[in-house]
């Protein structure tokens, strides 16, 4: 009895061994043709809430009782896999991208498109692979409503920006990496691109219209997140190098791995310059490394950290006038300006699952920045009865700020009509230092350069140190009463303060003072999935930007020496959109919005010259925008991105000039691109691309002078630009672990302006040039 009793026992003991042992599986996940798919998740069919995704060469590795998983990633159909011990290769399907996308950016947490009621633009990392863009704007421009523009001859990464708004370098859209920002508020956070690093992309994601309910101020036109890479399972990396007949060459190289299944660790960068570039006063280099540390000490524990660091410096060649531009003059006015900046970036991320239904992120980051300019749009040339007189002025400034960011978020999944709750909370305190002095310029009149300046010693514009202290706290409910129908609603909180310490008082700059704004970010929407393939959503948002300090600090002093007062820019955002798909045919999203801001922040060019900011009254954009993929047959689609909009001003006035009900200045009303794809064998892709801008207005209504009368006297109008088509082509193959590729830009060698704008001190337009025709070459070895 007692021996049949011990047997009993063993037996058990070893049932219950074996039933709680964990196997760790390894694989990778392939398409067809061999091609590693990047970012699949592979889910454990006994408990959902364990899974992991592949790394950047399709391998995964993940601890289960169970050897039954489901596979799935965009663009292809899921799979249902039983594991074997030993190495795991898995062939998924091919599918048009599906309406199950995975969206990140709408609430820091994974959700489904059809989850999600705004408008969202994605690029996923096979879309990023094959494109092989060399400039961010080949990338984003590729969403909707989405126009980046920047010359690949002579911009240096420098950029304007439109997306739902005019284009201009305003502080409507927020950049963010790994859903944190690259930037503190109000410290001009479009320098925050030239602070990234692109070889780290994964995927990027574009949340179009306000979402300052989630992410706070500057996120109006959208916000865009740049999510990078994790470390691999295994090792291997890359090694690339580009060049194109504009002067720039650039060198990558990554590297990852994963130690005892638990620590990964990747590091990846580049090196790029240009040198003699076809525009004159071009040349620029920026080294961008990125160091990432991935740690899961268990399914319900992980930290992750990350650092980057940037050193740049360009000339900045400035925009060029109307008579070298219709003569197709490349050559830069100015001899000197430049902007130089370091960065560095330290986040670091820890994730705690509680059970099931709870989950909490911490993050901390840290930001040391510098940047010093000696700026191209603060020259000035000096006219005497509108002819050069050899003398000109200008500006050398340097800016640097640290930043301590703290943000919490807790997410939890109630029981009941897939309810949840997103709470969180963030504080951002970042000092800064500003100091800009006059600088005199020398102009050679006959060429109209700008050949030498000198630094008018202790002749400030702004010297200040400035605190800056951002707090907040948000929550978002999500709910279903009906199964598809999906009910959300957020509201945010802000507060800010500007403390701000003038060091030259008395002499520049206006007194000390305390700056604080408060704000309340709401947002409503719903989303009805009317079939598996089928959805429509609506929205409403209230997005809002605080003035920038070095804006709200320059703009001058009253009587009693106290800042002109400056407006919050303030957002309402309507839309309603849908997306339809036919599986391996056709996927189509659109989105019509209205967007009504109230002192919304612009820059006037006064008479001497010198830029002035002011809170614009009302404004009112509204659009529709499209995008659309189709196939034709399997190795062959189309794919187009575009909108039609109108941007207007309301109720605006500016020295007792009524500009209401007219265009906005720098606004095309349609921006389209559209692509022919074809891949005539597996590993060979062709596109052939086509960019179209549409005229714009590039002053005011009635300001620009025309012409003259028949007694001299001036005779006003609207100066515009008459927008432009550019064409593109792209091939890109993959021999073995080689991938090699090349660009024809602007294949028609078309004259065009990737901005114009109208100089009211000048009484003519400046131009942006695009580039003229050029080839790009690159090649890249994978092991």
């Amino acid at each position: 009895m007692k021996k049949t009793y011990l047997m009993v026992c063993i037996t058990m003991l070893f049932v219950v061994i074996n039933t709680s042992a964990q196997t760790i599986f390894k694989g990778k996940v392939v398409t067809k043709q061999k091609e590693s798919i990047v970012q699949a998740t592979i889910i454990s069919q006994e408990n959902r809430k364990k899974g992991t995704i592949t790394d950047f060469d399709g391998n995964f590795s993940i601890k289960l009782k169970n050897e039954s998983v489901q596979v799935s990633a965009i663009g292809y159909k899921t799979k249902q896999v039983i594991l074997k011990e030993g190495y795991n290769t898995i062939v998924l399907d091919e599918d048009i991208e599906n309406l199950e996308e995975v969206i990140i950016s709408a609430s820091r947490e994974t959700q489904k498109r059809q989850e999600v009621s705004a408008s969202i633009g994605l690029l996923t990392a096979n879309q990023i692979k094959e494109m092989k863009a060399f400039g961010i704007e080949q990338l984003v421009n590729q969403v909707p409503g989405v126009f980046m523009s920047t010359s690949k001859a002579s911009s240096n990464e420098q950029h304007f920006m439109a997306t739902r708004s005019p284009i201009s370098t305003k502080s409507l859209f927020l950049y963010v990496e790994d859903g944190l920002p690259i930037r503190p508020v109000a410290v001009f956070n479009h320098n925050a691109l030239l602070e990234m690093n692109n070889t780290t992309f994964n995927r990027v994601e574009v949340l179009k219209g306000p979402a300052s309910s989630i992410y706070g101020s500057e996120a109006i036109g959208g916000s865009f997140n740049f999510i990078t890479k994790n470390p691999s399972k295994e090792f291997g990396g890359s090694i690339g190098f580009q060049i194109n007949d504009l002067g720039l060459t650039r060198y990558e190289l990554e590297a990852s791995t994963t130690v005892k299944e638990k620590h990964g660790f990747y590091i990846g960068g580049h090196h790029v310059r240009r040198d003699n570039g076809i525009v004159g006063h071009s040349d620029y280099e920026k080294t961008a490394v990125s160091f990432k540390n991935a740690n899961e000490f268990s399914e319900s524990l992980q930290w992750t950290n990350s650092l980057t660091y940037i050193n740049y410096r360009s000339d900045m060649s400035g925009s060029i006038s109307e008579k070298n531009y219709t003569d197709g003059n490349y050559k830069s006015n100015q001899t000197f300006t430049e902007r130089k900046a370091k960065a560095y970036r330290f986040r670091s991320t820890l994730d705690k699952f509680w059970n099931d239904r709870n989950k909490t992120s911490f993050n901390f980051i840290y930001r040391n920045n510098e940047m010093n300019q000696l700026p191209s749009y603060r020259i000035k040339q000096n006219r005497v009865g509108g002819v050069l007189d050899g003398t000109g002025k200008g500006e050398i400034n340097v800016n640097k700020f640290k930043s301590y960011v703290g943000l919490i978020q807790h997410k939890i999944d109630f029981n009941f009509a897939n309810s949840s709750l997103i709470v969180g909370a963030t504080t951002d305190f970042s000092p800064q230092t500003y100091q800009a002095e006059n600088i005199d310029v020398t102009v050679d009149v006959a060429s109209a350069k700008n050949i030498y300046y000198s630094i008018k010693k202790g002749d400030y514009i702004l010297k200040y140190e400035a605190d800056i202290f951002n707090y907040a706290g948000y929550a978002q409910f999500e709910i279903s009463p009906l199964q598809n129908v999906k009910l959300t609603g957020a509201i945010r909180y802000d507060g800010f303060k500007y403390k701000y310490d003038n060091k030259d008082e008395g002499n520049s700059g206006v007194q000390d003072t305390n700056v604080t704004y408060t704000n309340f970010s709401p947002k409503l929407g719903v989303n009805l999935n009317l079939s598996k393939n089928a959805g429509i959503y609506s929205n409403y948002s209230k997005g809002f930007t605080p003035p920038q300090v070095g804006t709200l600090f320059r703009n001058g002093k009253n009587t009693t020496g106290n800042a002109f007062s400056l407006q919050p820019a303030k957002f309402h955002n309507y839309e309603i959109g849908g997306y339809f798909m036919i599986p391996s045919k056709l996927k189509v999203d659109v989105a019509i919005y209205q967007l009504d801001g109230i002192d919304r922040l612009i820059s006037i060019r006064n008479d001497n010259g010198d830029f002035v900011q002011k809170n614009a009254g009302k404004t009112r954009s509204k659009g529709i925008e499209l995008g659309v993929k189709y196939n034709f047959i399997h190795n062959l689609w189309v794919n187009y991105s575009g909108s039609y909009a109108t941007h207007k001003y309301r109720s605006f006035f500016d020295n007792n000039v009524d500009y209401s009900n007219t265009d906005m200045q720098t606004a095309p009303k349609y921006i389209a691109i559209t692509s022919l794809n074809y891949k005539p064998i597996n590993n060979l892709l062709v596109t052939l691309e086509h960019e179209q801008i549409g005229k714009y207005n590039t002053s005011f209504e009635g300001q620009a002078v025309v012409g003259k009368d028949g007694l001299g006297n001036s005779v006003f109008g609207t100066s515009t630009y008459g927008g432009h088509q550019v064409f593109n082509f792209r091939a890109n193959y993959t021999y073995k672990q080689f991938e090699i590729w090349g660009q024809a830009l602007n294949i028609f060698d078309k004259l065009y302006a990737v901005r114009a704008s109208y100089s009211k001190w000048g009484k003519q337009n400046t131009y942006s040039i695009g580039n003229p025709r050029a080839f790009h070459f690159g090649v890249k070895y994978n092991f």
